[in-house]
């Protein structure tokens, strides 16, 4: 079931224009946002994710200095241009060594959205902010 998603993500991160990286501390911050028709039909509804023209999603991938995946604790929220905030519920995907996390954002076409995730576990933490336009299809 799971191995689909991880599939279609690291696609995404592979050949999406849009997935961008960071640093926080010592971990490098893999993210990017796209709308969920991405996902194939049967592998949103295995993962329970609406699949629709007005849902996007953010995918999210911590790693250490040696490339490995790292546990972390994810709160955050979107705010579109006109001020509406929305908070994010991230879901936690595992596959072998391979931890995604990712979010659902329901948006209308043209939304501009400012992301701010607080990233965290025992030893660093930091925030993650960025900005995404969603389009309809």
């Amino acid at each position: 079931m799971f191995k689909a998603i991880i599939a279609t993500l690291a696609l995404l991160f592979t050949f999406q224009a849009s997935a961008e990286e960071t640093r926080i501390g010592d971990w490098t911050v893999h993210y990017s946002a796209f709308p969920s028709t991405f996902l194939a039909p049967d592998v949103a509804r295995d993962n329970n994710i609406e699949r629709s023209r007005f849902n996007g999603l953010l995918n999210i991938a911590v790693l250490d200095a040696d490339g490995k995946a790292v546990q972390v604790a994810l709160t955050g929220q979107g705010k579109n241009l006109l001020g509406n905030v929305r908070q994010l519920e991230f879901q936690t995907i595992r596959e072998g060594e391979s931890v995604y996390y990712i979010a659902q954002y329901p948006y209308r076409n043209e939304d501009n959205v400012l992301f701010t995730i607080d990233i965290s576990n025992a030893t660093q933490g930091g925030e993650l902010s960025f900005r995404h336009t969603f389009y309809t299809e």
